[in-house]
Parts: C-alpha cells; sequence; structure tokens
C-alpha cells in the first residue's frame, strides 16, 4: 500500500528526538494514524517548500476566508521564513490540487510546545475530513521532533470547530480570550470581535490518542441535564441567548451556542453581537473562575465543570 504521507522523515528524525522506545513506538503509532487518516480523505499530506507552493497555500487561504486587504494572516515571505526555520507547514493534496494546508510554529519552551496559527480546507472538499487528517498529520510531525502539546485558537461560536477540537480530536479549551485578534474583516468574521478560545492539545493524552485513532468523544448535553446540569445559557425557540441562574455550586453547567454564527452574521448581525456579548459573559466568566470545558455536545452547547458541588 503506498504512503499517503511524508512521515518518514518525521519517522527517521525520532531516533535522534526519541531515544526512548516507548517514545519511538507512539511516534510509529502516530505515524500510522496520520496514514490512515489521509487514505481515508484520499489526499496525500506532506510539507510544502518554495515559493510556488507557498503562494498556492496563501492563494488557498484567501478563497476560504475571503481576507480585506489590511486582515491577511500570513504573507508568502512569512511563511517562507516559517519554513526556513524549521516549522510546521504542509498541504493536503487531491491530485496535484492543493485543498487544505496548516502552519505552525515552535513555542516556548524551546522545541516542545507547537502554537498552531491557522488551518483551512477548500469549501469544495468539505466533509472528506480532510481537516482531521491534516490536524492528525500535524501530531505526528510534532511527536517525531519532540513536541509534546500544540495549541491553537478559534471561536467558541463555530460549533462545528468547537465538536472538532474537543470532540474529534480530544483537545482541552484552556482559556477565553477576548477580541484576541481585534477586527479582522474578513468574509468569516465580518464586523465581529474575535473572542477565541485557547485549546491545549496534550499529544500523549489518552483521549487524543483515541480521538486520532478514529473514537471521538461523546459527549450528551441532554444526559447531564437529566443528571442534574443546569443551562447558565440557552438558545430560545426564535435562535436568541437566554441567560438563566444557575445554582450555586452547581457542578455542572451547560452554555449553548448559536447554529448558524456565521451565517447569522451575514443576515442578523445584532442578534450575532448578543450572542457574542452573552457567551463572553457566561462561558468567559466560568472559565475565569475556575470552570473546565469537558465537552462539546453537537447539538451546539458545551458542557463546563465547574468543580463547585451541589
Amino acid at each position: 500500500m503506498s504512503a499517503a504521507t511524508d512521515l518518514a522523515q518525521a519517522s527517521r528524525q525520532a531516533g535522534d528526538t526519541a531515544a526512548e522506545p516507548s517514545a519511538q513506538a507512539e511516534v510509529a503509532a502516530a505515524i500510522g494514524a496520520a496514514e490512515s487518516a489521509a487514505r481515508s480523505a484520499g489526499v496525500y499530506i506532506r510539507a510544502l517548500d518554495g515559493m510556488a507552493e507557498l503562494h498556492r497555500m496563501c492563494e488557498l487561504y484567501e478563497r476560504i476566508w475571503r481576507f480585506g486587504a489590511d486582515s491577511m494572516p500570513l504573507s508568502v515571505e512569512l511563511v517562507r521564513a516559517m519554513s526556513k526555520a524549521g516549522n510546521y507547514i504542509a498541504g493536503a493534496f487531491d491530485g496535484d490540487e492543493l485543498v487544505g494546508a496548516c502552519v505552525g510554529f515552535f513555542a516556548p519552551p524551546a522545541h516542545r510546545s507547537l502554537h498552531s496559527h491557522i488551518a483551512g480546507v477548500s469549501p469544495r472538499t468539505r466533509g472528506r475530513s480532510i481537516g482531521f487528517a491534516l490536524k492528525v498529520h500535524q501530531r505526528a510531525w510534532a511527536l517525531g521532533h519532540g513536541v509534546a502539546e500544540i495549541a491553537w485558537t478559534y471561536d467558541p461560536l463555530v460549533g462545528r470547530n468547537a465538536y472538532f477540537n474537543i470532540g474529534k480530536l480530544g483537545a482541552r479549551p484552556a482559556e477565553y480570550l477576548t477580541n484576541f485578534y481585534g477586527p479582522m474583516h474578513d468574509g468569516l468574521n465580518g464586523a465581529d470581535e474575535t473572542d477565541r478560545l485557547l485549546i491545549e492539545w496534550r499529544l500523549g493524552d489518552p483521549r487524543v490518542v483515541a480521538a486520532c485513532a478514529g473514537t471521538p468523544g461523546r459527549f450528551d448535553a441532554a444526559a447531564e441535564e437529566a443528571a442534574g446540569a443546569r443551562y447558565a445559557l440557552r438558545r430560545s425557540p426564535a435562535g436568541d441567548p437566554e441567560p438563566a441562574p444557575v445554582p450555586a455550586g452547581a457542578p455542572t453547567v451547560l452554555v449553548a451556542v448559536p447554529r448558524d454564527i456565521e451565517g447569522l452574521r451575514a443576515t442578523d448581525p445584532d442578534r450575532a453581537a448578543r450572542w457574542r456579548t452573552a457567551v463572553r459573559d457566561v462561558l468567559g466568566g466560568l472559565l475565569a473562575t475556575g470552570g473546565r470545558i469537558r465537552g462539546f455536545d453537537r447539538d451546539d452547547c458545551y458542557i463546563v465543570d465547574t468543580g463547585g458541588s451541589a
């Protein structure tokens, strides 16, 4: 069976950075998961290099986000320098077509952590789990380079991304960041403020290992509610945010998000702004006081453990 990634190089690197047999086995298993994910998605994933390929990557990002002239997140020249410095720059190919790409750079502590700055997949190929394959490739590459954790941010209002990050990948939200990037004015964020959740992906975490092998986390808000969890923020029948009082010391609370925030920004920006404020106040407030997001129900709801006791 032909390879679906370029990770043989990561395997060779593991001989230097992962000298312990257990670490070598971890890298080998991660490469196997990455090969399987890429093969299932029908793509070949490899490092991008050379100005022509990096131009193609930036053009792909422009098609995905529809950036304004003052909101491009990366220049070709910057990515070229990042690539030369040994950072993670990879693309997913469907034949000769670049259909997905991911960029990450090393972060403190030195070469033990990676910050994944941007990842995107062509709208034409969504639904094939190419984004999942890219992240699993990134994990295997990182382990091969001695990295223990990858961090990134995402918009907490985008339910499909919340499920992808928390359920499909097994990552753990760590911090609520208010208006993190400032105004972006692209085709997806519009004029909305850019609140983000910081995600930590601990590469050896058993739930991450299981998720990358194809067993996602399962979270059920209805079951949590039946067991005593209370909604701190509901979604009304009309689609508005409805904060609700929560008993003091409630150990688990639920925080809803809108069904389609990107569509809402285009059709009803005032309602979208109300959701931003409500989730910032409720979810951001919970995390600021020691709450921990345990999961995300696919019905667009965060499950948050507060540390309290009923």
